[in-house]
Order: C-alpha cells, then structure tokens, then sequence
C-alpha cells in the first residue's frame, strides 16, 4: 500500500516538474507539425467521443492530451484530471487514443495533442456537439380546404445545433418554403419554414410533409393530410335510345354529378326555353315521350354545392321516322330458263360430293354464251344488210317485140326478134 501510495506520488511529482519545464521553456512557442496529427470530432449529445493523439515519428518524446482549458487530461498512460468520463483507449509510442463518454454541450472545444519535444509540438482536435431539434411541429391555416383557394402551413424544428434545415413535400412533389432561424438563450437554433400553395380537387387525401434535415438525425419529419372540397362533376349519359333520336320515339337521361360535399340537388333546363310540359324530371332522370322537332334544343344538368356550381350540355336533335318503302308492282315476264347438266365420268367426280354425283355448268357461263352467239348474228345480220343495200339497182327483161301488131300472145312470141333462139341466155335471177 505504501509502495502504490510512493508511486502514484513520484507521477504526480514528475509531472509537475514536467509541467514547470514547458512553462519554462515557454519562450519557445509550440510549433504545429506535421509529425503529430489528430482528427477534428462531431458527436452527438449524451454519445461518445474519441480523440486520437499520432506521431508519424516519435523518438521517445512524451505525448500528452489536454482540455480547452489547457489541463492535463492524460499524460502518456497517466489521468491527472479527476472525470472518470475520460479513458484511455490505447498508448503507445506513436498513438495516445482516449474516450469521452456521456459528451455534454460544455465539453465542446479545442483539445490539444502535444509532443514534448524542443520546441513543442501541438495538433488541434476540435469536438462539434451535436444537439437534434425537437419533433417537429405542422400547423395549418385551414382545416378544411376550398378548391382554387390559397393556404398556408408552418413546419417548426426547435431547440438544435446546429441549425436545422427543413423541406417540404406535397406527395411526390417538393414545394419551396420560406424559412426563418432564430438563435435562442441557451445557444439553441429553432427554425420555422412557411409554406404557401393553392389547392385543387386533385390535392383532396393528399399528404403535405414536413422533413427535417440535421446531421444528428435522418428521416425526422411530420405530415398533415389536406381534406380539400370541391365543385361537382357533373356529366349526362343517354340512356335512350342508343343511336339516332326518330320522331316518336322516347328519350331518357341521367346526370351524374359527383363532388365533394355530394350535391343534394340537380336541376333540369332548356337553354333558351322550357322544358316540354309533359316531360317528367325523376331527381337526376328526364323523360320525353314521342319526340317530335319541336323538341329541338339544349337540355342542360345544373348541379351544386357549397363550393360553386357545375353543369353539362346535351343537344337533342329529332330525325324523320324511319319510312318503310312498298314491294313495287311488275307486269309478269316470263323467263325461261336453260340449266345444262354435264355428267363427267366416274373417273373425274369429287369424292366429298358423293359417288355418282353430276357436275353443273355455271348459269353465268351459259348466259355469256348464249349471249356471245346472239351478238354475232346480230353482227352478221348487219353486214348482209349493209352488202344488199350497196347492191341494190334496176333489172330488165326482154318481152316479145312485135307485140302490138300481133294479133294475140301467142303470135307476138313467134314473131319476137330472135325467137326462142337466145332463151338460155335470156334468164332472170333474184335473190
């Protein structure tokens, strides 16, 4: 016990005279080298820090660890300073490594590594505490939102260091925002962002988020879900007739409207007009019996809520009933017609039309022959006419001359010139 005792006070002895040797040499102001190096430390509040004392080349110089306060933390393996939260990690020749846990915001500042060497050597580790912000707060202007209006929301991260950062997201899309950083009594940075949009029926369920951004803490944020009101929608769907609107018939339609509050109401009108007296209006239905033109125009739907008003158009054009046209009336003709059936041999039939089964020649093939012999004697009809009328003249026969002094026919003949000589010659053709 007396030897524990005797050693730990010839440690603190020798660092005191450690200690006076560096005041006295203090004319020779430490010099920072790159020989000794050490690493700058963020931390967390209420984590744990580690400060890393290395020489590159050490030739048995003693290394030491100070506090902003210049006070002695450890010297090479020996804690002077009375804070347990200090440990020693690892010593060496080359390394001085040491813990501090439970890191508050008053442990923040410059630390010192020094090498006892002629003049000093000293590298700088500062330690950056860092302080989360509180959960972040949403607030609306609005609870309940009209389509086409403007509003406002504030996102407000409080209480962190450093400052906070804060972004805004309305579904998948980022919206600017207008900060404000206000520095506290405590040191502290709350930070306030201003969001200012204007909403549409496509926004209603949509979530607006507010992401805080520290290098504390990751994925910090608050959302707030918008409930925005709209118009109606309103649309008119025929139900009948499906196709062309006839006179006589009937028409019916119904108007959809849809919006958000759910219109209690719709009307029924004709633009420039009123509807037809016997028309019969059913809550969202219009009814028309036997249409005529008359009834020609534009029907409109008109629906409404709180928030405003909407309506759709359906013009009504009526056509001409459908006219039956009569069976006309013929005199009777009658027609024969000629099938010519040409049997083939048994040889040459189609087996899938059955054994033994005739062939028949196309009734169009038989009408383009008939009709092909019945123009070439019209054709030949024409050409022997037009031959006989090229031929066509006077012919002569040769009577008795003599005849008048003849006392009959039969002396005129005997004593005609010639006689009965020239008979053959005198012959006469017709065609």
């Amino acid at each position: 016990m007396a030897n524990a005792g005797s050693g730990s006070l010839a440690t603190i002895l020798f660092l005191f005279a450690f200690q006076a040797a560096l005041h006295k040499g203090a004319a020779q102001e430490p010099v920072v080298s790159q020989n000794l190096v050490t690493d700058n430390v963020s931390v967390v509040e209420g984590e744990m820090a580690i400060i890393s004392c290395r020489v590159k080349d050490n030739d048995d110089s003693v290394i030491q660890l100070l506090n902003p306060n210049r006070q002695t933390i450890y010297f090479r393996d020996m804690r002077p300073l009375k804070d347990a939260r200090f440990q020693l990690v690892n010593f060496s020749d080359n390394e001085l490594r040491v813990s501090l846990s439970n890191v508050s915001l008053s442990d923040e500042g410059r630390y010192v590594c020094q090498l006892y060497t002629d003049p000093p050597q000293e590298a700088y580790a500062d330690i950056t505490v860092l302080i989360p912000p509180g959960d972040p707060i949403i607030e609306a202007r609005d609870e309940v939102l009209s389509e086409g209006n403007e509003t406002e929301m504030t996102c407000t991260a409080m209480s962190s260091k450093p400052a906070a950062a804060i972004r805004w997201m309305k579904g998948d899309k980022e919206l600017p925002g207008k900060p404000k950083v206000e520095l506290t009594y405590d040191k502290m940075y709350t930070v306030t962002s201003r969001l200012t949009f204007t909403v549409s029926k496509e926004d209603d369920g949509l979530p607006v988020v507010c992401i805080v951004d520290h290098p504390a803490v990751k994925g910090f944020q608050a959302l707030k879900y918008l409930e925005v009101q709209y118009k109606p929608e309103v649309k008119i769907v025929v139900e009948f007739p499906q196709g062309l609107t006839r006179e006589g018939e009937n028409l019916e339609l119904t108007c959809q409207a849809k919006g958000k509050p759910q219109p209690q109401r719709v009307n029924w009108l004709k633009v420039d007009d009123d509807v037809p007296s016997h028309a019969v209006i059913t809550g969202s239905d219009l009814y028309i019996e036997n249409l005529n033109k008359s009834y020609n125009g534009t029907y409109r739907c008109v629906a409404a809520n709180s928030v405003g008003e909407s309506y759709d158009d359906y013009i009504l054009y009526v056509y001409d009933a459908p006219t039956t046209t009569p069976i006309p009336t013929t005199a009777t003709t009658s027609t024969t017609i000629i099938t010519t059936t040409i049997s083939y041999p048994e040889a040459n039939q189609d087996s899938r039309a059955g054994e033994g089964a005739p062939r028949t020649v196309d009734h169009a093939v038989i009408g383009g022959v008939v009709a092909v012999v019945v123009f070439a004697m019209l054709c030949l009809l024409i050409v022997l006419g037009r031959y006989f009328a090229r031929h066509k003249g006077t012919y002569f026969t040769h009577e008795a001359k003599g005849a008048d002094d003849a006392a009959d026919a039969d002396t005129a003949i005997i004593n005609a010139e010639g006689g009965h000589t020239n008979s053959d010659e005198k012959k006469e053709y017709y065609i």
